[in-house]
């Protein structure tokens, strides 16, 4: 991006790739935490990150004050297009009827290899729904379904997760571990602005 593009962006309270960068860098590892979590894999979601910061690099019309907002969005669009996680649709539809504060279990407290053992798609919707709050309509035109497929996922991954007992979700059991040097690792990432390009040393991800 030239000088003169970048100044009319900040003229106009649009974000550039420095405000990306910033976003990336003072967020590096929930960021990855949600990549990480939505591909179920650190190398995919290392990939995704990467991908996401590089995106959000490019000209964007986005407000400064979105920007966050906005690099989370680029990351879960391009772990969809990773995984293109599709419902089971499973007979769970008396489970999906069920109002969803008399699940049972603490929402928001599981173990990291739980949740990373569900199937894909309902793992999506747990990380969107129950994790990032996303809307109920908002996750099903993310990932291209009927709200009662996200109403039967949310459901069905929260039925399999009480199964698991109970512990404050973190990053330190064994495949958290492995997320958090991959994180670690992604500090290597450096941006510069030459033309909207990133140049970057990163060391391969750990499992």
């Amino acid at each position: 991006m030239g000088e003169q593009a970048y100044s009319a962006m900040r003229r106009n309270g649009y974000a550039t790739c420095q405000d990306f960068l910033r976003v990336f860098d003072e967020d590096m590892r929930g960021l990855y935490q949600l990549s990480f979590l939505l591909t179920g894999d650190p190398e995919k979601g290392e990939r995704c990150f990467v991908t996401g910061m590089e995106d959000c690099a490019k000209e964007n019309r986005v407000f400064r004050e979105w920007a966050r907002i906005w690099a989370k969005r680029v990351i879960v669009q391009n772990a969809i297009r990773e995984l293109q996680p599709r419902p089971s649709h499973s007979d769970s539809s008396a489970l999906a009827a069920t109002p969803f504060s008399q699940k049972n279990g603490t929402i928001g407290h599981f173990d990291v290899d739980a949740v990373l053992g569900l199937a894909d798609f309902e793992r999506f919707v747990f990380v969107l729904c129950v994790l990032e709050r996303y809307r109920e309509r908002e996750c099903a035109l993310l990932l291209n379904c009927s709200a009662s497929e996200v109403r039967e996922a949310r459901a069905q991954a929260i039925e399999e997760l009480a199964d698991f007992r109970p512990s404050v979700f973190d990053v330190h059991g064994d495949r958290g571990r492995g997320m958090a040097r991959s994180a670690e690792g992604l500090r290597g990432l450096r941006g510069s602005r030459n033309e909207g390009t990133w140049s970057r040393s990163m060391p391969p991800a750990q499992a």
